[in-house]
This record gives C-alpha cells, structure tokens and sequence, in this order.
C-alpha cells in the first residue's frame, strides 16, 4: 500500500445525495480507493415565496442568522444573491454556524461567523449562542430543511430570542432497489461505509432489504461524519465504528483511513 494511496484496494461507500457526493468521492478517490455512489437521499431547493419575501424585506431588523447546514448556506445565499447585488445588504446581523463545514461555507463568502459551538449539534449551538448573553428580545432568524429537528428553536425560544424560521430545502429518501451501484454493493460488499447526515441513516435503515449483502459479501465498517449521525446510527441499530474528530469530510475521511489502518 503506498503511503500517498492508503486507501488502495479499498472500496468504500458514500451516502451522500449524489449532487454532493463528488467532493467526498474525489478525496477517497485520490487516496486510492474504488467508491460505491448510494446517494440515499435527494437535497432540492424549497422556499415558500410568501415567507422568503417577508424574511428579506425584514433582513436588517434581525439581530442573529443562523445556519443549521451547508445546505442551508448555499441555498439561502443563493436566493440572497438572486435579490441583492451588495453583500451588505445583510445588515449588521450576526452569524452562527453548527460546524466547521457550514462556518467553511460562510466565510467563503468573506463573512465572519461569530458563533460556532465546539461540538456540531443543535443543542450545542444554541447553548453556545445563550452563552453570548444576546439573546433577550433578540430577533434570531433560523435557516432550516424540511427535517430539522425543534430543539435549537425551542432553546432559543425559552432564552427568550425571538425567532423566525426560514425553510430553504428539502430532503427526501431515495429508492435504490433499482440502481446499479446499490446491486453491486448488495453482491460485492465493502470496506467502508460512511455517514455524513442522519437523514442517509435514516434512508439506510428504511431501505435494509434492498441494501442486504449477499452471503459472503464484505461487511463494510460504518463511519460517521460526527454526533448527531452518531446519535441516528446507534438509534437504527447501525454499528458506529469511527467518527470524525471534527464534523468535516476531511476528519471523515482521515478517521476512515486510520481505523482502516488498524485492520
């Protein structure tokens, strides 16, 4: 195994929807490995008019935006970007992030997230957004998908912020009884299997009987992108055996090769 290619000879499957499965897929590729596209969920733009329109006419009277995904991020701004040509159209809002990869999103767009929990999980993150001590009366916008749980605005709520809610996506399951990839990982099995939400666990569980490995099919290590997918795993009665240290694809991808590693 060459050390520039520690995932030669390995086959791992990704579970992403397969519009944002190629990031995750070219980073395993480079490193060697042979990757099995299960794109068990679909991510599609959804944004009522009547609620972006209110949401945008009110942008620069709200105090906190937070985004709860990368999604979230890249679907929003694109609908800000379509209104506004000045990125100071913002406001003087502030910005919170779940993760490193949602935050990653933000400051691409040379914005600066002023509130990140350490760990990457709803009640982390409003927690950490209480900790600023900014939230009495305060006008906080959350930018979700159609699967977000109510715990970040039921805390924010009981901080006393008051909150509004903006959907921007959906996420559905996909039916992979029919797709080529799923036939070869049910025949062929793999090393690894990784997990970058809990909506693809959710559409692994739900879709065991299309996804059963054959007799003699190599039973893939299960990895999770960080806790919150964890959480889901262990709640599907998947095994979790590596995490991200960080929820990013980069710690993903690097937890995978270590424990590969091990044997």
């Amino acid at each position: 195994m060459s050390p520039t290619q520690p995932l030669s000879g390995r086959r791992v499957a990704v579970t992403r929807a397969r519009e944002q499965a190629s990031e995750l897929a070219g980073r395993l590729a480079v490193l060697g490995a042979e990757v099995i596209e299960l794109p068990l969920i679909r991510v599609s733009k959804e944004i009522s008019k009547d609620n972006l329109a209110d949401v945008m006419l009110e942008l620069g009277g709200y105090d906190w935006i937070v985004f709860t995904s990368p999604n979230g991020v890249r679907f929003f701004f694109e609908e800000f970007f379509r209104l506004f040509d000045d990125i100071r159209s913002l406001g003087l809002l502030r910005i919170a992030c779940v993760g490193a990869g949602t935050a990653g999103l933000v400051r691409d767009l040379h914005l600066k997230v002023e509130c990140q929990p350490e760990e990457a999980t709803a009640e982390a993150l409003a927690d950490a957004l209480i900790a600023t001590g900014s939230l009495d009366s305060a006008k906080v916008l959350v930018i979700t998908g159609n699967l977000n749980r109510e715990t970040l605005v039921t805390k924010l709520e009981a901080a006393q912020a008051i909150v509004d809610r903006l959907q921007v996506y959906k996420t559905e399951q996909t039916d992979l009884a029919g797709d080529p990839a799923a036939a070869d990982f049910r025949a062929r099995g793999a090393d690894a299997i990784l997990f970058a939400s809990s909506s693809a666990v959710q559409s692994f569980a739900a879709q065991a009987a299309a996804l059963q490995l054959a007799s003699g099919a190599r039973r893939p290590l299960a990895g999770s992108i960080g806790p919150q997918t964890s959480a889901s795993m262990k709640q599907a009665g998947l095994p979790v055996d590596f995490t991200a240290k960080t929820p990013s694809l980069e710690a993903l991808v690097e937890a995978l090769v270590k424990r590969l590693a091990r044997g």
